[in-house]
């Protein structure tokens, strides 16, 4: 049997496809994994060439297809769709399972001929659609008709928050639609992880005392990491440094505006983290302003480390965050953002309670269900 994994980008691989691909080899197939090693998105090129090592080492068979992030790449995305064509044709895979809009639209136009003679059956895991409540009109003329027209070229829809199971459900044609509670996430291997908290500070020049607000994610306007930089500013306890885990296109720009607010000595960009786990670990309160998400991987880390979590309203981050582990705000109230802070930054009680709180109910996000379910549809193949 061979099955062909397919995303966008290697760190969707690295961060969210490794147990379905060792899963799928458990199961006796031959993987193919192809993305674009390039252009790795949220993990340095280093690590994307490591991952690529890696699962060679796994027998697994690495493809490096320039599939762009952008809708308008229309050269890369011609030749990706060739690439993908040709390994379609040359392996007939068993099965196919895809990820991310772009990648996901091609993978399924590429394997087309195969589904409708019955020997690739195709699975797409939406990690969030570029349709949600309150999307861009835009989003609905470009992503909606190509959406509709990829889930009749779909077997299994996979959604992974509860918005995106109802739209699919009433909106899309998939041969059927499934909910399965995010990616999965070794919920007790970050509990467990141990650090020297004031060793860990001082090496980043954060002073031992110092209340510590954390956000892990790219730094680009989605992320939306600048509305705490202004929140920040207006926190009275100046003692708060803020944290940021993640590399990307707006760094000097947070950086220029940290020194227009007067923030330079108490922000720290650490860039991408192989060590992450233990920044859960030393920070006090973790923030999450996004725009948009699907079910954030960065959010259940914080609540699996026990931190109180301050996010914004929107899908996905609703599923997560309930009245007892932390607080919801639009992704624009800057003042409702610097409330919430200073209450849980001056309430070593509330944040203990609300940390306990995300501690238990994260539960349900672990890696154990959600491979459950999805071997469950692997093995239906």
């Amino acid at each position: 049997m061979r099955a062909l994994i397919v995303a966008s980008v290697a760190s969707m691989i690295d961060q969210f496809n490794m147990p379905n691909i060792l899963m799928l080899r458990e199961l006796g197939y031959g993987v193919t994994v192809a993305a674009n090693f390039d252009e790795s998105g949220s993990i340095t090129k280093d690590r994307a060439d490591s991952l690529m090592r890696r699962l060679e080492e796994l027998g697994v068979t690495v493809v490096n297809v320039p599939i762009p992030r952008r809708i308008f790449a229309v050269g890369n995305i011609l030749r990706s769709y060739r690439i993908l064509k040709r390994l379609s044709r040359e392996n007939r895979y068993d099965l196919l399972h895809c990820h991310s809009p772009i990648g996901g639209a091609l993978a399924r136009f590429a394997v087309r001929k195969e589904r409708r003679r019955g020997s690739t059956k195709t699975v797409y895991t939406a990690h969030g659609f570029h349709l949600y409540k309150g999307a861009p009109k835009k989003n609905w003329l470009v992503f909606y008709p190509v959406e509709k027209l990829c889930a009749r070229l779909t077997d299994v829809l996979i959604t992974i928050n509860r918005e995106d199971c109802d739209f699919a459900k009433r909106k899309l044609r998939a041969g059927r639609v499934e909910y399965i509670p995010g990616v999965g996430v070794d919920i007790d291997k970050i509990s467990s992880v141990e650090v020297d908290k004031a060793a860990k500070k001082e090496f980043f020049g954060i002073p031992a005392d110092s209340p510590l607000l954390l956000s892990v994610g790219e730094l680009n306007e989605n992320k939306n990491h600048e509305l705490i930089l202004r929140a920040l500013a207006s926190v009275r306890d100046s003692r708060v440094h803020y944290a940021i885990a993640g590399k990307g296109s707006l760094e000097r720009h947070l950086m220029s505006l940290s020194r227009e607010l007067g923030l330079e000595d108490r922000v720290h960009l650490l860039g991408y983290r192989e060590d992450v786990y233990e920044f859960y670990r030393i920070a006090d309160v973790f923030v999450h302003p996004s725009y948009r998400e699907g079910l954030p991987v960065s959010v259940i880390e914080a609540m699996a480390s026990g931190l109180p979590v301050v996010a914004s309203k929107i899908r996905g981050n609703e599923d997560l965050i309930e009245e007892g582990g932390g607080f919801l705000l639009s992704p624009k109230d800057e003042d409702g953002f610097a409330d919430a802070i200073e209450k849980l930054i001056s309430s070593g009680s509330l944040r203990r309670k609300m940390g306990e709180y995300n501690r238990e109910a994260v539960r349900k996000y672990s890696t154990e269900p959600v491979c459950e379910a999805l071997l469950k549809i692997y093995k239906e193949n």
